[in-house]
């Protein structure tokens, strides 16, 4: 039961949008650590690292026109 409490309590400190911005966050860190290693040519890690920010715009823009119909 002690369990049960301190998950409530703790859910109720972090926001579920505090918690998306951490993710995010996380995700970020790791992308940047992942193209920082990479070892390919310079223009095709540009081209791979504007990838996500287009699949992110592409998904508010369908999210934005279906949620208006």
């Amino acid at each position: 039961m002690l369990e049960a409490d301190y998950f409530s309590f703790y859910m109720l400190i972090f926001k579920p949008k505090q918690l998306y911005w951490a993710i995010f966050f996380l995700l970020g860190v790791g992308y940047f650590s992942v193209m920082s290693h990479l070892e390919i040519n310079y223009f095709l890690k540009s081209l791979i690292a504007i990838v996500p920010m287009q699949v992110v715009a592409i998904i508010y823009v369908t999210y934005l026109r279906w949620s208006r119909h």
